[in-house]
C-alpha cells in the first residue's frame, strides 16, 4: 500500500461526528475524523511497516499520524525518528498518545521521556510524562531506577499545580502510572497523590473527567491490583488511559 492510496482510504471513512468530537478534544486540522476501529482495519492489512508510518506521519494529517503509531515498528524507530514525531505532533491525541505509545516501546523510552519533560514547549513536555508513564507501565520494576523516579514524583509535587494544562495532566497520569504499577514505589505514589490533592483541567467542551491521583492508585490498592499488568505491552494501558481508542 502507499500513502496516496491509504490516505484515500481514510478520506473515504470520513466521520463527521467524530471529527467534531475530536475536535472538541482539541484535535487540529488537517484531518477527516476516521474512528479507531477503521484505521485498525487498514492496520491489519499493513501490519509493521516503518517507512510507511513515517511516511503517513509526515502528511501532518491527524488521522495518518495516529494511523502511523499504530503500524509503526517500535524497535526501528531511531531516536532522530521519535524526536522529529515529537517535535510535529502538535494534536493532544498525537502527543499525549501516539508519540508516547511508541517512545515507550522503543529502545529510549526513559532516556527521551526525561528529556522531553525539560522542554519548554508544552507539547513535547506533555509527551514526554506520558512517555515516562508508558515506560512504568511496562518495564519490569528491576529494571527501573527507581531513585530517579522518586526525584520525578518529588517534582510533580512541586511542579504540578503551577504547569500548563496539558503538563499537569500528564504529570497526574504519571503519578497514577508509579503508583499502580511500580510497587516499591506505591505508597510514596500515594503520599504524593495525598499532597497533592485534585488537579484542575481545562477539558473545554467535553465531558471527561480528570482521574484522582489517590482515588485511583487506593482503588487498585484495595483490589489487589498492584504491580500486576505489566507484560511488555502497553495494551492493558492504552485501554485505561486514552479516550482516542473508544472511538
Amino acid at each position: 500500500m502507499t500513502v496516496e492510496s491509504i490516505m484515500q482510504e481514510l478520506k473515504a471513512k470520513e466521520n463527521p461526528s467524530a471529527k467534531k468530537m475530536l475536535m472538541k478534544h482539541g484535535v487540529l486540522e488537517p484531518f477527516f475524523g476516521v474512528k479507531v476501529g477503521d484505521m485498525k482495519i487498514i492496520q491489519k492489512r499493513v501490519k509493521k511497516n516503518y517507512q510507511l508510518s513515517k511516511d503517513l506521519y509526515a502528511t501532518g494529517n491527524s488521522d495518518a499520524m495516529y494511523l502511523a503509531g499504530l503500524i509503526a515498528d517500535e524497535q526501528k524507530m531511531t531516536k532522530m525518528d521519535l524526536t522529529d514525531w515529537v517535535v510535529q505532533a502538535k494534536s493532544p491525541n498525537i502527543y499525549n498518545y501516539t508519540v508516547p505509545w511508541i517512545t515507550a516501546e522503543s529502545k529510549y523510552g526513559f532516556e527521551l521521556g526525561i528529556q522531553w519533560i525539560d522542554s519548554k514547549k508544552t507539547n513535547v513536555a506533555a509527551a514526554g510524562w506520558a512517555t515516562l508513564s508508558s515506560v512504568v507501565a511496562i518495564t519490569p520494576d528491576s529494571e527501573l531506577d527507581l531513585g530517579l523516579l522518586k526525584k520525578l514524583l518529588a517534582r510533580v509535587e512541586k511542579e504540578i499545580h503551577l504547569a500548563y494544562n496539558q503538563v499537569h495532566s500528564n504529570m497526574n497520569i504519571f503519578v497514577i502510572s508509579v503508583g499502580s504499577h511500580v510497587l516499591p514505589l506505591s505508597e510514596t505514589a500515594i503520599e504524593t497523590a495525598r499532597r497533592i490533592g485534585s488537579v484542575e483541567v481545562d477539558v473545554g467542551e467535553t465531558a471527561c473527567k480528570v482521574p484522582n491521583a489517590l482515588d485511583y492508585i487506593q482503588k487498585a490498592k484495595y483490589k489487589g491490583n498492584l504491580g500486576k499488568e505489566k507484560n511488555g505491552t502497553l495494551l492493558s494501558f492504552k485501554d485505561k488511559m486514552s479516550f482516542y481508542v473508544s472511538l
